[in-house]
């Protein structure tokens, strides 16, 4: 699952984040790629130099597969396996690529109009989505659960209408009406089975059911002033969201509905008013009443920059809750998150991601996709995972959650295959052609 990385500085890098104990970031002469299984080491996996001016970095899981857009060709696609040095497809678009997105069974390209949708397998193209609403950003989230592949992108530019397209079955799921402006960012949860979202305004963040629709969370950013939400992202076990803007605060959302047979609150000026403002709800109308009781951030943390964009990522390192911040600049700030009381989160490591990384060659089984869990109780992770199958596949686990049996058929044969060293995959070159005509070399 990974987040767009912001657009450099001049003569500086993109820093693009991971959600998988893993970080890409794309620089003016290349790209790297990290891992992070504690909070003191953070272990470079690959650097690669080949193609300059990189702003799009996409790992799949623990795969070798990585995707790239540079500045240089910016309406090309590549696609490499990056241990053998490999390329393993190019395509070319009509116009800038603004986005990619990936899981274990879709490769989805965000042009400005239109958006295409691979079969991850073997590259081919599945679906053009034509004449979408001008989508400037690129804007668009894809589940990383292959099961429920839903994709979600802006459908208005003028109003906060999301389409929901399903990405298995290739048919739309529905429309829905999130907000009364255009729409700034957009997060599904690891499952697929929630879909937050932010307009340009920052105000209030939403959450939706999918495929259903309906609205589940409603959250309160602040009020004061108007905001570019940067970053929207849940924690794995979805019980956290996080959002943060171009300001200096970043704020951490629970998701939990709160009962009236919450603890008598101390007999406090504020605890008094707040009784009152609750009373007050039943008497206004829904639109003010509603604003009234949303709920407030769980936790906050107060960067030491404002301005300066920034990606975020809430994750468990070494059985803690912890969350990561990377800014334009090129630095990963880690902190501390209390899941009980949250509160303040307190920076404990910076690292540099622009300095001299270790190199690190054979941990590759550490940088496993994400496992849903429980903050409170989180548990240690293996260090090795045993294969779920001999078939070919991405990654030792073929890109699956811990625990989870692939079927074979989902390993059927293909031109791309990434697990079994011992085979060179072909090269499809697709110069000069409409996206998804491969022509094999």
């Amino acid at each position: 699952r990974r987040c767009p990385g912001p657009p450099a500085p001049p003569g500086g890098s993109r820093v693009l984040l991971c959600l998988c104990s893993s970080l890409a970031i794309g620089t003016t002469t290349g790209y790297r790629l990290f891992s992070l299984s504690s909070v003191e080491q953070l272990d470079q996996v690959h650097e690669s130099n080949e193609i300059p001016d990189v702003y799009i970095v996409e790992r799949l899981f623990s795969s070798s597969l990585v995707v790239v857009v540079s500045h240089a060709k910016p309406q090309q696609m590549n696609v490499y396996h990056f241990k053998k040095g490999t390329e393993i497809c190019n395509y070319s678009y009509s116009s800038k690529i603004l986005s990619i997105r990936l899981n274990r069974q879709r490769l989805v390209v965000c042009l400005e109009e239109s958006i295409y949708i691979h079969n991850i397998k073997d590259m081919k193209l599945l679906k053009t989505i034509m004449d979408t609403p001008p989508n400037t950003t690129g804007l668009c989230a894809l589940s990383i659960n292959h099961a429920n592949s839903y994709l979600a992108y802006p459908g208005s530019a003028t109003s906060g209408e999301i389409a929901l397209y399903d990405g298995n079955t290739l048919k739309t799921a529905c429309t829905i009406p999130a907000h009364d402006g255009p729409l700034a960012a957009l997060a599904f949860n690891s499952t697929g089975s929630k879909l937050a979202s932010a307009s340009e305004k920052g105000t209030v963040i939403r959450v939706f059911s999918i495929p259903g629709g309906q609205k589940l969370y409603e959250f309160r950013r602040g009020m004061k002033r108007y905001v570019n939400i940067s970053s929207l992202v849940f924690s794995m076990d979805s019980q956290f969201l996080c959002a943060s803007s171009n300001t200096e605060t970043v704020h951490i959302f629970k998701l939990e509905h709160l009962t009236d047979s919450r603890p008598e609150e101390p007999p406090t000026w504020s605890g008094y008013m707040g009784k009152m403002f609750q009373a007050a709800t039943n008497y206004l109308p829904a639109q003010v009443s509603g604003m009234m009781s949303q709920d407030r951030a769980f936790a906050t943390v107060r960067l030491n920059i404002s301005g300066q964009r920034n990606i975020c990522a809430l994750s468990t390192i070494q059985k803690l809750p912890r969350l990561l911040v990377t800014t334009s600049d090129g630095h990963l700030y880690i902190y501390n998150l209390d899941p009980q009381d949250g509160g303040e989160c307190v920076l404990i490591k910076t690292h540099s991601l622009l300095g001299s990384g270790k190199m690190e060659e054979n941990k590759e089984n550490d940088l496993q996709p994400p496992v849903p869990q429980s903050y409170a109780a989180t548990v240690a992770r293996q260090s090795t995972v045993p294969s779920t199958s001999t078939m070919p596949g991405y990654s030792e686990d073929g890109g699956a959650l811990r625990g989870e049996v692939i079927p074979e058929h989902e390993f059927a044969t293909g031109p791309v295959c990434l697990d079994d060293e011992n085979e060179f995959p072909p090269i499809i070159l697709c110069r000069g052609g409409q996206p998804g005509k491969a022509k094999r070399s």
